[in-house]
């Protein structure tokens, strides 16, 4: 048995997703001094073991299938004072795969947990995609077939923010053309396969090409679907008036509530302004000219603008 620190742990470290040279320094440390390593597949992990030429005392199956039996064993080795490390077969365990339940019953058994992070296909795709990355969507897999998968496809089209998604390659030109289908031949999509390997690959452009591409070329390796988000759907005059209404009993200024419902709306904050002035106008004058503000209607500057300075 190895020392363990000042408390049980299990810790949760990430592994390459194609190119060995990608293991950090602290995950190997963690490999190495381990007495028990959960991981999806035996021969995978056992494979990167033999090439660190690390001999780990015992493997074990963490996979959907075994994790409810094997966690509360994993859990009891921690508070053993057993070193336990949890890989998956590449990238971060738990995302998009095995871990979550496991991760539970130790925070519920107060042991500690810690994430030594690395390699990640979700992030190594979205930042060469071309695509905004500020704020994303990971979807992981989606359902394969029925009403989950057109509800989860519905969603990802709706969805404003760049999407991030796993696939298969044999289910590669069916998402392709789902995606297509529900988001619009136009939309912005970049396809990432066998990242970090030799023959990585980064194909971008719209969902319409996409559908050609994927047609001509046999999809081979994983891949990671970056998709742009929904374009922003422009508010009506109605729905600005509605929302203007809405918010004008909440003692803002003229500029200020301009300012709030556009921003809100995502629409120019001088469209706003000059509704809320000509409301206000209609509403305490019977549509005489200028500017209310408060109970008094100031008119226009000398030179047309607004005395705000809205531009």
């Amino acid at each position: 048995m190895n020392g363990v620190g000042p408390s049980p742990r299990i810790r949760l470290v990430a592994t390459p997703i194609g190119n060995l040279d990608d293991l950090t320094v602290r995950a190997a440390a963690a490999l190495r001094s381990a007495d028990v390593v959960a991981c999806e597949d035996t021969r995978r992990t056992g494979l990167l073991l033999r090439h660190l030429g690390i001999r780990v005392p015992r493997l074990v199956v963490l996979n959907d299938h075994t994790e409810r039996s094997v966690a509360e064993r994993l859990v009891a080795d921690a508070a053993e004072g057993l070193q336990v490390v949890v890989v998956s077969d590449a990238g971060m365990p738990l995302v998009s795969d095995p871990g979550h339940v496991l991760v539970r019953v130790a925070i519920e058994a107060g042991i500690r947990l810690e994430s030594i992070p690395g390699p990640s296909a979700l992030l190594a795709a979205l930042v060469v995609s071309g695509l905004p990355a500020d704020r994303f969507v990971f979807e992981g897999f989606l359902p394969r077939k029925g009403a989950e998968r057109r509800g989860r496809l519905a969603a990802v089209a709706a969805e404003p923010r760049t999407t991030v998604l796993y696939e298969a390659p044999h289910r590669l030109v069916a998402t392709i053309g789902d995606l297509s289908a529900v988001c619009g031949a136009s939309r912005s999509v970049a396809l990432a396969r066998e990242l970090t390997k030799l023959n990585e690959e980064v194909w971008r452009g719209t969902l319409g090409e996409a559908v050609e591409h994927v047609a001509e070329s046999a999809p081979r390796g994983e891949y990671v679907v970056v998709l742009g988000g929904a374009p922003a759907v422009a508010a009506t005059t109605d729905e600005i008036r509605r929302r203007v209404d809405e918010r004008s009993g909440e003692g803002l200024s003229t500029s200020a509530l301009a300012r709030a419902v556009a921003e809100e709306l995502g629409v120019p904050r001088r469209e706003v302004y000059d509704l809320v002035v000509s409301t206000s106008i209609e509403d305490r004058t019977g549509g005489a000219a200028g500017e209310v503000i408060g109970d008094a209607v100031a008119p226009p500057s000398a030179d047309g603008g607004h005395h705000d300075g809205v531009g």
